[in-house]
């Protein structure tokens, strides 16, 4: 089977959507289908182009055995709503045009949002081949841009709302990351027969435990004796990580010097936080800035708990975030500031303690608390977590899981012809 997947990030972008990306395609080549990813010029969070690549009309390179087709986009750093949506209309534009030239034709085709332009991209490209056309939801929007202030309600998210149910209904099948999805989009009228759920998850050989580098931390200026709590990730305005600054100024109140706090990530807010931490005199928060992925795991294992956490919004409930997964995979302890889908993954692995979205109160409190627990009931913590994952978030299986998918709707769309 060849299969054609547009997304608008891949590899060496280390976010959460290029590596499930990678992930996917590079266990689907494995398996001996042949795998084509249609994106643009590794660029994300400040709009450059990464050393080695070039942004210009067309690049070709293999990753893993996959082929990777890269076309010209208008780049934007993550922010500017104008300048961000000329680089998410140049993608459609781009892809669009040269999707359907792609050879030989493709058996399936697969586009991911967000962001919301790629998934209409992959509709002219897949009739183009006539293939049928898959669609993937990482995000539902335009709901999640209005959660998070990117967009007030009216107008253009009237449009968007309208585009949206229109994508919906022109897929062939729908591919969601979650139950939550599932449910938001049979809400508004989409047949359950038409999606399936397929979960992030997690690469277990590359998360796997390791001794804390203790040459690392001092490099950040964080010494043994730190109760070190790791948040990697992007820095936006979904993450809210002004919620962090709480948490660490009243650490300093208290005149606690023994727990910090390590960003590792970029993003949109990375610099106003920095400011402002620096402004408080926040020496219990560390920026490390952006790792590549396969860096990561050294991170996260010389921290003694990881932290992930969303804004509190009624819309988030449905997310089971990816950093959860890897956090767990390397045996770290979560602090969970999500509610929801997310929060009841973290009770039945039992693997962290939970709090409450957006309160620097309840951060502070469940990371004294955890601090303070024994180093055998953090040890238990972590085991629990990566047995978890290793059940139910290995991203092998769930790769073979979503070729099951596929190759159903194949089936489906050879018999209806």
């Amino acid at each position: 089977m060849h299969i054609l997947f547009l997304t608008h990030y891949f590899t060496p972008e280390s976010n959460a959507p290029a590596a499930r990306v990678h992930g996917m395609a590079r266990e689907w080549t494995r398996s001996g289908h042949r795998v084509t990813v249609l994106t643009c010029a590794p660029n994300v969070p400040h709009g450059v182009v990464y050393d080695g690549y070039e942004n210009r009309l067309c690049q070709m390179e293999w990753i893993d055995g996959i082929r990777t087709i890269r076309v010209w986009t208008w780049l934007a750093a993550n922010k500017g709503r104008v300048r961000r949506g000329l680089n998410y209309l140049s993608y459609l534009a781009a892809a669009g045009a040269a999707g359907p030239l792609i050879r030989p034709r493709a058996d399936v085709v697969i586009a991911t949002s967000p962001q919301f332009f790629a998934g209409w991209a992959g509709l002219p490209v897949a009739r183009a081949h006539r293939a049928p056309f898959v669609l993937e939801i990482r995000d539902i929007w335009p709901d999640s841009i209005v959660a998070v202030g990117a967009l007030p309600e009216g107008r253009i998210v009237r449009t968007l709302g309208r585009l949206e149910k229109a994508l919906y209904a022109r897929a062939d099948h729908i591919v969601a990351v979650g139950e939550g999805y599932r449910a938001n989009m049979i809400q508004k009228g989409v047949a359950p027969s038409r999606i399936s759920v397929v979960t992030n998850g997690v690469d277990v050989d590359l998360f796997t435990p390791r001794e804390s580098d203790q040459a690392l931390r001092a490099r950040l200026g964080l010494s043994p004796d730190t109760f070190v709590i790791t948040f990697a990730g992007t820095i936006g305005m979904a993450s809210d990580l002004r919620v962090v600054l709480g948490a660490a100024g009243i650490f300093k109140a208290k005149g606690r010097d023994d727990i910090a706090f390590l960003l590792v990530g970029d993003g949109a807010l990375r610099a106003d936080l920095e400011r402002e931490a620096r402004a408080a005199g926040l020496q219990n928060v560390v920026f490390a800035g952006l790792v590549p992925r396969a860096r990561l795991p050294v991170y996260l294992a010389s921290s003694d708990a990881c932290l992930a956490h969303f804004r509190k919004d009624e819309l988030f409930r449905m997310i089971l975030p990816n950093k959860f997964f890897e956090d767990a995979a390397m045996e770290r302890p979560i602090l969970l500031g999500f509610e929801g889908d997310a929060r009841e993954m973290l009770r039945e692995a039992d693997c962290g303690l939970s709090f409450e979205p957006s309160s620097a109160e309840g951060l502070a409190a469940a990371a004294e608390h955890l601090a303070a627990a024994s180093p055998q009931e953090r040890r238990r913590l972590g085991e629990n977590g990566r047995r978890y994952v290793l059940e139910h978030f290995d991203r092998r299986k769930l790769a073979h899981a979503y070729l099951d998918v596929l190759e159903r709707v194949l089936a489906d769309s050879r018999r209806g012809r």
